[in-house]
């Protein structure tokens, strides 16, 4: 059994009365985990109200208030590559990751994130990602490590002040033609849960692509996400006809298969750029990761 050494955060959301009970909400939120585990789970005291006291069976529901629990998976898969840091100062730390690793705890990883094995090496337990790349994703990503200035740099991608850049290899076909792409376009959750889908509407996700070179069936593209929506250049790409090599996700949903290390998904966030809020100096990072290119 592995069990997060720090827990994680849940509000409980505004809500009609009369108000569900907290097993009947964790469940709902949670649907990956069954209600007798998250019964279980408060019986052993493993869920807690916001004074860090255990919770039980018969604490009242209240909207806003926090509950904190830890995550907790039978067996966790060890993720055979590491991060590094490329930057540490005393507001910020900025590390790049390797492919297969989730930046926080989730599904079946607990320990086995890159924040974890950040705030081990660090030994600072306040690190908070300011940002997220998916699991399947390598590349730099951003860390507060000072609560005080953390808003000033959480407002850097609030206000799209990051400038960042992702590099892919994807399938190219003869007569898909070659220059540069904006997309942009409605996303939202879709089914499976961990699945996102482009829907009518107001576009909410606009990205920049460009494409560097040809061989042969496979391309190399630049991409520059404007907006951040979870999976979105997956998406845009898959949407121009263009699916990054190994994506299991788009545009067609792979059958489920345990990770194959040879084969990651051939993107990679790879440079940020934007002025620090606090020395006001424009600072740009790179990931040392390269996309085998022949």
């Amino acid at each position: 059994m592995a069990i997060s050494a720090t827990p994680s955060t849940v509000t409980l959301p505004p809500a009609q009365r009369p108000y569900p009970t907290i097993l009947a909400f964790l469940t709902s939120r949670f649907p990956q985990i069954s209600g007798s585990c998250w019964q279980q789970r408060i019986s052993d005291g493993k869920v807690l109200a916001a004074d860090h006291t255990p919770i039980t069976a018969h604490t009242a529901y209240l909207p806003h208030k926090q509950l904190f629990y830890f995550r907790e998976v039978e067996q966790e898969q060890v993720i055979p590559f590491s991060e590094t840091i490329l930057f540490q100062n005393d507001h910020l730390l900025v590390a790049c990751k390797p492919h297969f690793l989730p930046v926080i705890p989730g599904g079946g990883y607990v320990n086995e994130c890159l924040l974890n094995r950040l705030r081990i090496k660090t030994d600072n337990i306040g690190l908070v990602p300011l940002h997220r790349i998916d699991r399947e994703t390598a590349g730099v990503v951003m860390f507060s490590v000072n609560r005080a200035t953390r808003g000033l740099y959480s407002q850097l991608f609030a206000n799209g002040r990051v400038e960042k850049t992702y590099q892919a290899l994807a399938e190219y076909h003869h007569n898909q033609g070659k220059g540069d792409w904006t997309v942009e376009d409605r996303i939202e959750k879709g089914e499976p849960w961990f699945r996102m889908r482009t829907v009518p509407g107001e576009a909410n996700a606009r990205s920049n692509i460009r494409l560097l070179e040809v061989n042969g069936s496979i391309a190399r593209f630049d991409l520059f996400p404007i907006t951040g929506k979870t999976h979105q250049l997956r998406i845009h790409m898959s949407g121009l006809g263009f699916r990054i090599l190994n994506d299991r996700y788009y545009p067609d949903l792979q059958p489920e298969q345990a990770d194959d290390f040879e084969k990651p998904l051939r993107l990679i966030a790879k440079t940020a750029r934007f002025r620090d809020p606090v020395s006001g100096k424009d600072l740009e990072f790179s990931s040392e990761r390269e996309l085998p290119w022949q």
